[in-house]
């Protein structure tokens, strides 16, 4: 792949990692939207229930705390995936580091004069500085997928309800 298709690819990625931010950003507005609609809807019901313990209305009481730990419960597993894609992506990525940093330090010890030892360690840094670059911006794709990933239930619980509880 030439300097330019990886620029161009970059460019994508930063362009979809821009998207998914924005597009988080909304669903979270719009979620706490929801979350704020099905509190004062419930609150209306508990009060009913209080005024006249015939009109309390018990399958929404349950549901609750049954819809809460369903979509926290799907939540926290979206980001457990995430956490560990991420952490083996990390852990190979230092398996791979260390080896080309063995590489590098046999080929700097090995030079026959010092500007080739200068000339390995430069091309070593200049490696390095590009493997770190791009194993960021995939962690940081990663991470805002995983951000997305974890809002999802959360998110279609709250308007769903939001949407079923509306008079």
């Amino acid at each position: 792949m030439t300097e330019f298709e990886k620029a161009i690819k970059t460019g994508r990625r930063l362009t979809r990692d821009g998207a998914r931010a924005a597009n988080t950003a909304l669903s979270g507005g719009e979620m706490m939207k929801a979350a704020g609609d099905v509190i004062n809807a419930r609150l209306e019901i508990m009060a009913a229930g209080m005024a006249d313990p015939r009109k309390l209305d018990l399958t929404e009481m349950s549901l609750m705390g049954s819809e809460k730990v369903e979509a926290l419960s799907a939540s926290a597993s979206a980001m457990a995936k995430t956490f560990g894609d991420i952490g083996g992506r990390v852990g190979s990525g230092v398996m791979t580091e260390a080896g080309l940093a063995s590489k590098a330090a046999t080929s700097i010890a090995s030079a026959a004069t010092p500007a080739a030892a200068m000339q390995a360690q430069y091309s070593y840094a200049v490696g390095w500085w590009s493997r770190a670059t791009t194993q960021m911006l995939t962690l940081n794709s990663a991470l805002l997928k995983g951000q997305a990933d974890a809002m999802r239930p959360i998110h279609a619980t709250a308007v769903a309800n939001a949407k079923r509880l509306k008079k």
